[in-house]
């Protein structure tokens, strides 16, 4: 059968966990969502995963730290679990790998820190880019401090996967809240507030010029764009204030890759592929958050309306396009 390549799977360790607790803002009050069977199925590494793998017919995960990652954790801290947890994805890597790949998991806290860990992870572990959490803290990703960042990524050639977290206190307290704190934490995070705050960190990138000081710099947005896709040709006016060296859409369509993230609609891939195109869609199923028995995520991909080619680019054949330009050195 067509080989399937999840690229948006998650895990989550003790450590992390404990570090989480331990701070005040550690998880910002998500890790509620982290509990019971999800909560399981993030911590195995090994035969749970590997069983529900091949019940749902994906062939191999790309592992990554679940939001916040170590977003909201003090520098030193965060070093320290960056290096720990990266091992840890790298040896499980080394035990299953024609299973497994992984992205790093970064110490955005201390941004020099962060470009050294990349490099470290993708040289020396063999992993293949990083997932990122957008801001930290009150710091955008668009802020000089990340630069450094950018430039490793862009000089190995690896994608960056910016994932949601839940916005700022502030705010939610504005948009958000005024329920129970059930809803207000769900509509602040997977409800909307998480898609949006993704979405315009990808868009900031833009408009500080990140992609023309990085052209070759390539990102990716789950949930098929995190709604600023959707939105394009309303973005495309900002070029009547900026300076940017290219339209809006050319960002779009040059820079980032497109996931799923287990979201199986027909509609959203099409406009997906108006946007970006068949060679700038990657599958995810967002393990474990919206696994489902039944293979829901192969079947979406058997009945869309794509061709052969275009259903293998989707299904492995633009991860792996990809990774070939990886440089380890």
């Amino acid at each position: 059968m067509m080989k399937l390549i999840g690229i948006e799977e998650h895990f989550l360790t003790a450590d992390i966990r404990a570090a989480w607790a331990a701070s005040a803002i550690g998880e910002e009050g998500t890790g509620g969502f982290d509990r019971g069977g999800i909560g399981e199925r993030l911590d195995n590494l090994a035969e749970q995963r590997l069983a529900l793998m091949d019940e749902s017919g994906v062939d191999v995960q790309v592992l990554s730290v679940t939001t916040p990652a170590l977003h909201n954790l003090e520098p030193e801290e965060s070093v320290t679990l960056a290096r720990r947890t990266n091992d840890l994805v790298a040896e499980t890597v080394a035990k299953y790998p024609t299973r497994f790949q992984g992205f790093a998991t970064l110490p955005t806290a201390s941004p020099e820190e962060a470009a050294t860990e990349l490099a470290r992870s993708v040289t020396r572990l063999g992993l293949m880019g990083s997932m990122l959490c957008g801001r930290t803290r009150e710091k955008n990703l668009d802020h000089p401090d990340f630069f450094p960042m950018f430039e490793t990524a862009r000089r190995l050639r690896v994608p960056l996967f910016i994932h949601p977290q839940i916005p700022q206190r502030a705010v939610r307290d504005v948009y958000y809240s005024g329920f129970s704190n059930q809803i207000d934490t769900a509509f602040a995070a997977f409800g909307l507030g998480w898609h949006y705050e993704a979405g315009i960190q990808f868009v900031r990138l833009i408009l500080a010029g990140v992609f023309d000081k990085y052209p070759d710099l390539e990102i990716i947005l789950g949930h098929w764009g995190e709604v600023v896709l959707f939105y394009l040709e309303r973005l495309g006016s900002l070029a009547r204030v900026t300076s940017l060296q290219r339209p809006i859409a050319d960002y779009f369509k040059q820079n980032l890759y497109v996931a799923p993230s287990g979201m199986w609609s027909q509609s959203y891939l099409q406009r997906s592929l108006e946007v970006v195109g068949p060679e700038r869609i990657l599958f995810s199923t967002d393990y474990p958050y919206q696994y489902r028995p039944g293979r829901p995520g192969r079947l979406f991909i058997e009945e869309a309306a794509l061709s052969l080619e275009q259903k293998e680019l989707f299904a492995h054949g633009n991860w792996e396009r990809l990774m070939k330009s990886v440089r380890r050195s």
